[in-house]
């Protein structure tokens, strides 16, 4: 019996000296900071690394030799990155470019981007690829993914303008004795339209020269009717707000629909509207609307946009 007992010592000893080997040749070292038993990876060092498992749809995937472009659909008003280890930017009206500072583990969470517009807002978990392939370049926010708050600083958006500008652009003039002639040019205004808190300024010039005009700058100002000196309390600078027409010169015609915001002002003040030409000895043409003008500005009608002339 004796022997018996030690005989399964013997043999136990034996089997776990070989298990310690397979084990020793099962482990292999696949890099500096892991180690793979198996089929299972073993990270050794992921005290601040977080591993993601599943992905959800708001998920941008970057790598350290890719830039990541984010375009959203309306302009930008803030982005938060929440880590240091993604660098970024905002290099356009709308677009915010994300970059990895350093390389990182395969699918590490490596923070969230959070990018607010004029009326809506987007978040994205920014997550790490090794394979600069996989890596967005230009990612496209669809109206889908976007969380819509309440701005109250925007009571209308630039879509918004862009949206009731082009449907008055495409509409018949209805304004007939507002027009000012100058150097072989008419400028004449075409319709003035209210809405919320802002003025629709629909406008166009005729060129009559065979020069071509190149537009420098265009001024809206308050002016007294008759001035006796040229002081900077009579006459107060109006920017305007949004823009349609983004052409900067034109041979014959052009029209273009301003906005500026809504404004009331005495009758001994006009409305001013200044375009200046490109040149040292530049052509400056100008429009005066009267306040009485201002006040017959129609309200804009949503059956406006639909309507086909």
């Amino acid at each position: 019996m004796k022997k018996f007992f030690l005989f399964a010592a013997l043999m136990t000893a034996a089997a776990g000296s070989m298990t310690a080997q397979v084990v020793s040749v099962v482990a292999q070292r696949v890099d500096d900071d892991s180690v793979r038993v198996g089929m299972k990876k073993i990270d050794r060092r992921l005290e601040d690394a977080y591993i993601v498992s599943g992905l959800g749809k708001r998920t941008l995937y970057v790598n350290e030799e890719v830039t990541t472009h984010i375009i959203m659909p309306e302009p930008i008003r803030l982005v938060d990155i929440s880590t240091q280890k993604i660098a970024g930017n905002q290099c356009a009206d709308n677009i915010v470019r994300i970059k990895p500072v350093n390389r990182m583990f395969e699918h590490e969470l490596a923070g969230t981007v959070t990018v607010i517009g004029e009326r809506n807002m987007v978040q994205y978990d920014i997550v790490y690829t090794r394979q600069p392939n996989l890596a967005y370049s230009v990612y496209k926010v669809s109206n889908a993914e976007l969380d819509r708050y309440s701005n109250p600083s925007v009571t209308m958006t630039e879509g918004e303008m862009a949206r009731f500008a082009y449907a008055i652009y495409n509409s018949p003039r209805r304004f007939y004795g507002i027009r000012q002639s100058k150097y072989g040019m008419t400028i004449r205004v075409n319709n003035i339209y209210t809405l919320n808190d802002y003025f629709f300024i629909d406008y166009s010039i005729e060129n009559r020269s065979k020069i071509k005009y190149d537009i420098d700058e265009v001024r809206v100002k308050l002016t007294d009717k008759k001035q006796s000196k040229a002081t900077n309390s009579q006459t107060v600078e109006l920017s305007p707000v949004w823009s349609l027409n983004g052409a900067r010169s034109f041979q014959k015609a052009y029209r273009n629909v301003i906005v500026i915001d809504k404004l009331t002002f005495p009758n001994e003040k006009v409305l001013s509207l200044e375009i200046s030409e490109r040149q040292i000895s530049g052509r400056v043409i100008t429009v005066n609307i009267d306040y009485s003008d201002i006040l017959n500005a129609d309200s804009f009608d949503e059956s406006l946009i639909h309507r086909r002339w």
